[in-house]
Parts: structure tokens; C-alpha cells; sequence
């Protein structure tokens, strides 16, 4: 159930998400991913950067992008999949998330223009729910990074994109993963508690389905 209509509150966690018209694809190849993904980290800032295409012919754009610009939102956690994304923020600002969102909301402009279509791309206006708990947002992570996964951790979609790696493995990235691993002894730990976490959720899956 979606709890879209709540105040968003700086300090607090969402799980925001949203799949495709008529489940239809968002991502059809790895170009949509990039541009979706590059979406995501450009449009996270407070100042009004125009539109990505701009920005490819600013000298000075990447002092306005990814981690040098005062941000909207922290990511914690995302997955792009052919027809729906997840995301897990936190507002750093008043209004943070319904700016974020609004400005990435231009990825249908550029999906319907390389295809050839017109009108909604999404099923309506994003959704998103309050992460309420420590408990919550810990297996909210595990589902959001494992959910372009099989049981084994394995992609399980051409084109897709998780942060999962972000967490499993000593890299950086665009999410703020320190809320949750933290909480860990280690990326392997986070690893083997993810993978246990998505087996469960697929395994009542398969027996709502029965």
C-alpha cells in the first residue's frame, strides 16, 4: 500500500518506486540504462541544471553534478529494471523528494522522443512508502539491491542496474550506504545477510502463487 500523500521528512527514509504503463518496458537497452542511472546522479542537486543534454556542453557542469553539488535527497539504495525502478531516499532538504523526482521526470521526454511515442511512460505519479523501523529499512535494502537478482545473487535481467555492488563489494558509488552497513561486520556479511533476506522473499512469493 502506498502512503504517497504523507509530508515528506528530512531526516526520515522512503521507499519510492514505480513501474511502467500497462507494465510495459522503461529500459529497452543499455543506452536507456545509462541515461536513466546518469539521470539519477545529475539531477540530485538543488540547483537547476536544464536538462542533461545541456549539460554535455558545459565547461564547468561537473562542479553542478553527482557528488560536488548540494544534493536534494541521500540514495541509499536503487534498482532499475526493464519496467520498474526502486528507489530508497532520504530528503536532505524540504520538499527534497518531490524535487528529485520531478526533475528525473524528464526520462520519459527522452524515451518517448528516441521511440517514436507518445503519452505516460509511468503508471501515475511515483509511490512511495515511509520506512518505519531500522528492522524495515535493513530487508527494504536487500529487496531493493537483489530485485534484478535470482536466488544466488546473479542478474537475472539484460537490461537492469542494482546497487548492490555498492554494498557487497569496497567500491563507491551514488548511494550513501553507511545507514545500513554499519550495521555489519563487513561487505561479505551484508553479502551473505542480502542473499538469505531475497531467498525468503522469492520463497513466499512462489507460495502466494501456488
Amino acid at each position: 500500500m502506498s502512503d504517497r500523500k504523507h509530508t515528506f521528512e528530512v531526516g526520515e527514509y522512503y521507499h519510492v518506486y514505480n513501474r511502467g504503463v500497462d507494465k510495459k518496458e522503461i529500459v529497452c537497452d543499455e543506452k536507456d540504462l545509462s541515461r536513466f542511472i546518469q539521470s539519477i546522479i545529475e539531477f540530485n542537486s538543488e540547483k537547476n541544471i536544464g536538462s542533461i543534454f545541456e549539460n554535455t556542453f558545459r565547461k564547468n557542469s561537473k562542479t553542478l553534478l553527482g557528488s560536488k553539488a548540494p544534493k536534494l535527497v541521500s540514495i541509499v539504495a536503487y534498482c532499475v529494471n526493464p519496467n520498474h525502478f526502486h528507489l530508497i531516499l532520504s530528503p536532505l532538504v524540504e520538499g527534497g523528494i518531490e524535487k528529485f523526482m520531478q526533475k528525473i521526470g524528464g526520462y520519459p521526454k527522452y524515451f518517448n522522443e528516441k521511440y517514436k511515442r507518445s503519452g505516460a511512460l509511468f503508471q501515475g505519479k511515483f509511490k512511495s512508502k515511509h520506512v518505519s523501523d531500522n528492522t524495515y529499512l535493513l530487508h527494504l535494502s536487500t529487496y531493493v539491491n537483489m530485485n534484478n537478482r535470482d536466488k544466488y545473487g546473479k542478474q537475472a535481467f539484460e537490461f537492469s542496474m542494482s546497487s548492490l555492488e555498492e554494498y557487497t563489494q569496497k567500491i563507491g558509488g551514488i548511494c550513501d550506504t553507511s545507514i545500513v552497513l554499519e550495521q555489519f561486520s563487513g561487505n561479505n556479511a551484508y553479502k551473505k545477510f542480502a542473499i538469505e533476506s531475497w531467498e525468503d522473499t522469492l520463497a513466499r512469493k512462489e507460495y502466494l502463487e501456488i
